[in-house]
């Protein structure tokens, strides 16, 4: 016993065939043929005079002895009934493919979702510097310091030299010494107490006290200039410091901006690499269908080898009809 179920179609067909073959070499008087026929069709091959009958060996209708019903030609209101199909091997595979289309287009397909590419890690590190705030603020504030503690004028004290003291006391020595040997001449010379050695004495004094002030004015110019000095070097120093603090926020600016180009590039890679593997996806979803009309291309293609079935049906002559015919022929020829 033949598992149909387990035959492939190619199997079928050739089971067919074989079975077509065979069983249509059992018809009797002429019938070689085997068709599926409707109702109005069998109707149609018995009036044009087919039989009707049940083959005895194979338990099928047959529908042998069809004729034009007497007189050889054929009548006017003949109709005529031509059913045309494929080979049936074709027809076969046409079935089975429209079978496998059905089959296939009632099965859902799953989508593969879209998917977006996450921050790399660069652009991470661009958004965390982004966060941090008051780059170069500590070395403006510090600029600021330093240029508000320069206007605020120089501390002159600061560069007195230390040594000013001993320098007017080694003045005022001197002076001492001068007085002394000018008192001791005028001793020896009489003179002592005299407006000479007044004048002397006076003369003297003023030459001890302009040295100091020459001295003291002297050190003071020296401690005005480095004050000065100074001044104009913190005022350029802060200058230098805000400068330096607003390039420390324009270099961290750049950097921000190199690392979301150079994490955006690596997002953009990352991105079309999940649309490549989605698009993968699809077309690996969708390859059944473009093979089923590949298949559909072919059938199509194929050269067409049909079969026919031509049913004529024509009103039946009585032989009443028929004698009263033959004696009018014969009345007709006689009057000739």
């Amino acid at each position: 016993m033949i598992d149909l179920q387990k035959l492939n179609i190619k199997n079928k067909i050739k089971l067919f065939k074989k079975l077509y073959q065979e069983i249509s070499g059992k018809g009797i008087q002429g019938d070689t043929e085997l068709a599926h026929i409707n109702a109005e069709e069998a109707q149609l091959l018995k009036l044009h005079g087919g039989a009707g009958t049940i083959n005895e060996e194979t338990g099928l209708k047959q529908y042998f002895g069809g004729g034009s019903g007497g007189g050889g030609g054929q009548p006017a209101n003949t109709t005529q009934m031509q059913t045309v199909r494929e080979a049936p091997e074709i027809e076969a595979r046409k079935i089975a493919l429209y079978d496998q289309a059905a089959s296939l287009a009632s099965q859902p397909i799953s989508l593969p979702a879209i998917q977006v590419a996450a921050p790399t890690q660069l652009q991470q590190q661009g958004f965390q510097s982004a966060g941090i705030t008051g780059v170069g603020g500590q070395t403006t504030q510090a600029g600021i310091g330093s240029v508000l503690q320069a206007q605020a004028g120089p501390n002159i004290s600061q560069f007195f030299n230390p040594y000013q003291s001993y320098v007017t006391d080694e003045i005022n020595r001197q002076a001492a010494q001068a007085q002394n040997q000018l008192s001791a001449t005028a001793v020896g010379s009489g003179a002592f107490g005299g407006g000479r050695q007044g004048v002397a004495q006076a003369e003297l004094e003023r030459a001890r006290l302009g040295t100091i002030g020459q001295s003291q004015a002297q050190g003071f110019g020296q401690a005005l200039q480095a004050a000065q000095n100074q001044q104009s070097i913190g005022l350029q120093a802060g200058q230098q410091l805000g400068q330096f603090g607003a390039q420390q926020q324009a270099m961290q600016q750049g950097d921000i901006q190199s690392l979301l180009q150079a994490g955006g590039i690596q997002q953009q890679l990352g991105q079309q690499a999940l649309e490549a593997q989605r698009q993968t996806q699809l077309q690996q979803a969708y390859e059944p269908f473009q093979r089923t009309e590949f298949l559909k291309g072919i059938m199509t293609n194929l050269p067409t080898s049909q079969s026919g079935i031509t049913a004529t049906t024509a009103p039946g002559t009585s032989p009443l009809a028929q004698a009263a015919g033959a004696g009018l022929g014969a009345y007709m020829a006689f009057r000739k």
